[in-house]
This record gives C-alpha cells, structure tokens and sequence, in this order.
C-alpha cells in the first residue's frame, strides 16, 4: 500500500513473503489497535464527563454528542494512530496524505455512490423484511433532537471520517496490508471495524450483530478506494460524504416529511 508497507494493487502480493507467525502478529496488532482506539475514546470522554460533572456542568445530549466527536474520534482514534505511527518511526507518508489528485477525486465520488447504494439497499432489505437491527447511538440521539444532526453533517467530514479512517483504514489496514494481499486484508480490516461498532449501537446482542454484518459492505468500499488510492484522504471523504448525506436525509425525514426512518440505518 504505502512505500514502508510495500504493497500493491487489489489482488497484488503483500509486501514480504508472510509465514503463518508473521501473519498472526500482523492480526493480533490490527485488533490491538483498533480496541486501543475504542478503550482510549471512552476513556478520554468519560474523563471529561466526570470533570465536567465535578464542575457543576449539565451534560446535555448535545454536549455529550461533541464530547464523543471530540475526543473518542478525534484525539482518541487519531491520537492511538499518531502513537503507532510514532512507535513504528513511520511518518503520515505510511498512510499517505495529500491532496487528491482528479483521479482520486473520482474514486471517492465513485466509492461514495457505492457506499451509499450498499448501505440503503442494505437498510431496506432489513426493514422489508422486518429483522431487527441495532440502532446507531448517534443516531438515536439526533432522531431525538434533531438539531444535532445538523452538528452531525459537518463533523462527519471533518471528525468522524478522518478520525476513523486513520486509524482503521490507514493503520489497521495497512498493518495487515503488510503481510497479505489486498483480497484478504481488506475485508479483515473492514470486519474489525465493523465489529467496533457494537459498542455504539443499542439493541438486543443479536439486533447489534446483524447491523455490524450489513456494516462491512459500505466498509469494504472505503478499504478499496484506500488500495486505490494509497491516499488516506480518499477514504476519508468517501466515508465522510457516505455518513453526511445519512444523517441530511434523517434530518430532512423528521423534519419535513414527517415519516419514520426506517430502522437500522448503516451509520459509522
């Protein structure tokens, strides 16, 4: 993927020849990080819930939601990306960062479409079909107060994709990426971001598991226009535009046309 990682094209050898032990560590630290990331963000937001409370300050569900963007996306997931790669004395050229070129505008335009079509034929298979799913936390809290969806839009592009991308995408993935090929790290990585997930969804365990299954089908596009790419800002406007127009269209749901969204939309 990257010029350290030594990876290629979708489908392409990894980087070095991968024994079965090399493979297993390469595993075991995706995981690692990806639950660093999760443990760090709740940690950092439950810290500052509980000063805040010490202060006489009114957790509002507005405020409980910047909180959550602030420091769980932001300096959580970004902060244990930015540590690895510290660790690793890798700079931001591991995961790639510049401005993209017309083609890889293109790919997160049509990486967008076809997260956005995955996702919504996903949504609607489920509520035709009446399976229950795991209700996105975010989500929840936006359908209940609506104006904070309006907060919701623009941090998707500029928290929740960026932040989650770098961490899952540019370290998680390439990690992998380092010892196997395209066609399996890239939905290893999107299975273990998808099943992140659980601890921000409501539902009954099986309602959650359904949802994280439906969630790796968007997610496997974002790992692709990364692989395309080798540009980490791809993937994060894919994945920013993908939760930005999720989140317009509940606004506009609850606030214009009066109807019900229907459950189990494929937030992340």
């Amino acid at each position: 993927m990257t010029s350290e990682s030594g990876s290629g094209a979708i489908g392409g050898s990894a980087g070095s020849t991968a024994d079965a032990g090399s493979v297993a560590r390469a595993l075991a630290v995706a995981v690692l990080l990806a639950a660093l990331g999760i443990v760090a963000g709740i940690a950092l937001v439950a810290a500052a819930g509980i000063g805040l409370r010490l202060t006489g300050v009114d957790i509002t569900p507005l405020l409980s939601i910047v909180l959550s963007l602030v420091l769980a996306t932001g300096l959580g997931f970004g902060g244990v990306a930015l540590l690895y790669l510290r660790y690793r004395d890798f700079g931001l050229s591991y995961v790639g960062v510049r401005v993209p070129s017309v083609r890889e505008f293109l790919y997160a335009a049509v990486g967008y479409v076809a997260a956005l079509t995955l996702g919504l034929s996903a949504t609607i298979v489920v509520s035709q079909t009446g399976v229950e799913a795991g209700t996105n936390n975010a989500a929840q809290v936006g359908m209940e107060n609506p104006e904070i969806l309006l907060l919701l839009i623009p941090a998707s592009l500029l928290l929740i994709g960026p932040g989650e991308e770098l961490l899952y995408r540019g370290v998680v993935q390439n990690r992998l990426r380092e010892r196997l090929p395209a066609t399996v790290a890239i939905p290893l990585a999107s299975l273990i971001f998808a099943a992140i997930h659980y601890f921000s969804l409501s539902g009954a365990p099986s309602a959650r598991l359904v949802s994280i299954s439906l969630l790796v089908l968007p997610t496997l596009v974002f790992g692709v226009v990364y692989e395309l790419s080798d540009n980490i800002v791809v993937p994060a406007l894919t994945h920013g535009a993908y939760n930005a127009t999720l989140f317009s269209l509940l606004y506009v749901a609850l606030q214009f046309s009066g109807m019900q969204p229907p459950s189990g939309l494929l937030f992340f």
